[in-house]
C-alpha cells in the first residue's frame, strides 16, 4: 500500500490503493474458484492447495521483478519505536484506524465463512456450486466494489464512501438471515451487494492514513493499522463458527453488524476534524 501510495499523490491515490485491494480481493478468492472447478471433478484439497501455492509463488515473482517505488514515496526513515505512540496519539489517524477495525471486524469473518454460509443456504446439488457462488461474490464483486469505493472516494471523499460502504455492509450482515431463507438467486444477488460493499470501503483507510500520518513514517502507521486489524480479525473468524454451533449458521453472522456500525461513527467523527480536509485533496 505504501508503494502504490508513492505513485500517485492527491486526488488518485484513493483508487491506485482501491485497484491494489480489488487485486488483493480476487486473489483472496480465487482458491473457492479453484475448490470449486475441481470439486465438481472429485479432486482433494492437496489440489486446491497446490494451484493456489503455484499462483501466489507467480505473484512474488511479479512483484519481485516489475514492483518499484514510486516519484511520490517519501525518504525512507530510520525505524523509531517513539513513533508507534506519536501514531497512537494522533487523534485524526486513530479515528481513521477505529473506522478500519469496525471495517475489519465484519471482512476476514465474511470471506472465511461465506462458502459455509451458502453451502448451508443453497439446496443440495452441486458440490461445488458454493465455491463458485463465493468465489462470484468475494472475488467478482468485491474486486469490483473496491476498485468503485477508490474512484468515488477520490471524487466524493473517503468518510463519504467509508460510512456509506459500512451502512451497507451493516445493514447485510442485519438482513443475511433473511437472505438465507430465499430462493438460491435472491441469495447470490443479495451476496454481491455485499461482496462489493463489505470491502469497497477498505482500501480508503489505508488511503486516510496515508494522508493524515507524517509522511516520512507513513509505512509505520500503515503497518501499524495493518497489525492491528488483522489481529482482531481471529477473534470473528474463530468465534463465528462457535456461534453457529448453537444459533446456526443462518443467525451467526448478526453478531458482526457492530462492526461496521462502529465504523460509520469514527469516519463521521473524523469528518468532523479540520484534518479531515486533508483527505483526497479536500474531499472528505
Amino acid at each position: 500500500m505504501k508503494i502504490a501510495a508513492g505513485h500517485v499523490s492527491g486526488r488518485g491515490r484513493g483508487l491506485a490503493i482501491g485497484a491494489l485491494v480489488g487485486a488483493l480481493t480476487l486473489g483472496s478468492a480465487t482458491p473457492h474458484l479453484v475448490a470449486g472447478l475441481l470439486d465438481a471433478r472429485g479432486l482433494s484439497h492437496v489440489a486446491v492447495l497446490t494451484v493456489s501455492s503455484a499462483l501466489a509463488l507467480a505473484g512474488a515473482l511479479i512483484v519481485a521483478t516489475l514492483v518499484t517505488d514510486g516519484p511520490y514515496a517519501p525518504a525512507p526513515a530510520p525505524f523509531d519505536p517513539r513513533q508507534l505512540g506519536r501514531v497512537l496519539r494522533d487523534r485524526a489517524v486513530l479515528l481513521a484506524n477505529l473506522g478500519y477495525f469496525g471495517h475489519m471486524w465484519e471482512l476476514y469473518a465474511v470471506w472465511t465463512w461465506l462458502a459455509v454460509f451458502l453451502a448451508e443456504a443453497l439446496p443440495p446439488g452441486d458440490p461445488g456450486a458454493p465455491r463458485l457462488a463465493a468465489f462470484a461474490i468475494i472475488g467478482v464483486a468485491g474486486a469490483a466494489g473496491a476498485f468503485a469505493g477508490g474512484w468515488l472516494a477520490d471524487r466524493i471523499g473517503r468518510t463519504t464512501v467509508t460510512i456509506g460502504a459500512m451502512a451497507i455492509s451493516g445493514a447485510c450482515c442485519l438482513a443475511s438471515a433473511w437472505a438465507y431463507a430465499g430462493p438460491a438467486w435472491l441469495l447470490v444477488a443479495f451476496g454481491l451487494i455485499w461482496g462489493a460493499s463489505v470491502i469497497a470501503d477498505s482500501a480508503q483507510f489505508s488511503a486516510s492514513v496515508t494522508e493524515l500520518s507524517q509522511p516520512a513514517y507513513m509505512g509505520t502507521a500503515l503497518t501499524l493499522q495493518t497489525s492491528l486489524g488483522f489481529a482482531l480479525t481471529l477473534v470473528t473468524i474463530w468465534g463465528l463458527p462457535l456461534l453457529a454451533q448453537h444459533v446456526g449458521w443462518r443467525y451467526a453472522f448478526l453478531v458482526l453488524a457492530p462492526g461496521p456500525f462502529l465504523g460509520c461513527w469514527a469516519m463521521a467523527a473524523l469528518r468532523r476534524r479540520p484534518e479531515a480536509l486533508r483527505l483526497a485533496a479536500g474531499r472528505r
